[in-house]
């Protein structure tokens, strides 16, 4: 598969890499570390702006040699994060690498953001109120524990 060529209408010249000594390239394949690469190298993934619709296509285009299902991963987990799904229910337009207007974010979008942002919070309660109940059980458990230590200790 070949990399397409960059269009000034995807690709600024800021981020072209021929023209940008400064430009440095994501070498990283396992996708958290390339996540983490993306985050330091684009502030629109470091402040979880809403990205544009095909950001993946402007992200090969702009940093040849990266790998599509590395980079899929990486942006499936930073779009699936509770901090992009919140600023993805508030906000109304997306943006490009460049943290430019690319398109909007219609509002069935922030209804299903706000939709996720929500089953996510209920499942974090619902996972402290298991794990309170846990540690109560454990607590039970361990004062009925000493209950029999200090018995048996009486009866020695």
């Amino acid at each position: 598969m070949t990399t397409p060529t960059p269009s000034p209408e995807t690709t600024p010249e800021a981020g072209n890499p021929a023209t940008n000594p400064t430009h440095k390239a994501l070498p990283s394949q396992n996708a958290r570390q390339l996540l983490k690469e993306l985050q330091e190298e684009f502030p629109v993934f470091r402040s979880c702006q809403p990205l544009a619709i095909g950001i993946d296509k402007q992200l090969m285009a702009r940093l040849p040699g990266i790998e599509r299902k590395p980079l899929r991963i990486a942006l499936g987990i930073h779009t699936h994060s509770l901090r992009y799904l919140k600023a993805s229910e508030k906000a109304t337009a997306r943006v490009d690498l460049d943290g430019q207007p690319a398109g909007e974010i219609t509002p069935e979008q922030r209804l299903h953001a706000a939709k996720l942002v929500k089953e996510r919070l209920q499942k974090q309660a619902e996972q402290r109120q298991l794990q309170r109940q846990a540690e109560a059980r454990e607590r039970q458990h361990a004062a009925k524990l000493g209950q029999l230590v200090e018995k048996f200790g009486r009866n020695t």
